[in-house]
């Protein structure tokens, strides 16, 4: 099967390389975008699709919202997992667009990746 391939996108760039230094650590293929422009892009170039997009909703140009939209019109069989600092409305927005999670941050690691392999597990059994 080889490595889960995570995109993560948050305009937070500590965010990003805390998340980018732990999942290398756990044996993911990373890819990591600064903003909903960046993230898109990577979106349709990776040629096998990501197995778990991580996005944080709150961010300028295109936000998390939109990002889950897109991906779930393009490949509705990813896992999307928003993540914001900001309150219930971003998340009321982000379950609308069916985000499979709304996770607050400051996010616990450790239970991340429970939850992230939780659902590619899931979206495998599913592709059978």
């Amino acid at each position: 099967m080889g490595k889960p391939r995570l995109l993560i996108i948050d305009d937070n760039k500590e965010v990003l390389a805390t998340y980018n230094k732990f999942f290398t650590k756990k044996n993911y293929h990373i890819s990591t975008a600064s903003n909903g422009l960046d993230g898109l892009k990577l979106l349709e170039a990776e040629a096998g699709g990501f197995d778990l997009v991580i996005t944080d909703i709150v961010m300028p140009n295109i936000s998390g919202v939109g990002i889950i939209s897109i991906v779930k019109k393009n490949h509705p069989d990813t896992p999307v997992i928003a993540i914001t600092g900001w309150g219930e409305h971003p998340e009321e927005l982000a379950s609308e667009a069916k985000a499979d999670l709304v996770l607050e941050k400051p996010i616990e690691l450790l239970e991340l990746d429970k939850i992230i392999t939780d659902l590619i597990k899931r979206n495998k059994k599913q592709d059978r």
